[in-house]
């Protein structure tokens, strides 16, 4: 039990270390957005976030016939 509990904590601290190796190489300390709003390849493709999709689906009419 004991051994698990060492050998997961230190693949944790592995994992953070490699963060840390990340962020300290970029130039403002900082990752990438990950939301496909911020993704330009997504926006090129017409994919977009399913929080705006809703916004659009709830700002139509409700008396619109939509194609399926």
């Amino acid at each position: 039990m004991v051994k698990a509990l060492l050998v997961s904590i230190l693949i944790i601290a592995a994992g953070m270390m490699l963060l840390l190796v990340k962020v300290l190489s970029r130039k403002n300390g900082s990752f990438s957005s990950q939301h496909i709003h911020d993704s330009e390849a997504m926006k090129q493709r017409g994919i977009h976030c399913v929080i705006d999709q809703d916004r659009e689906m709830r700002s139509k009419s409700r008396f619109s016939v939509s194609e399926r």
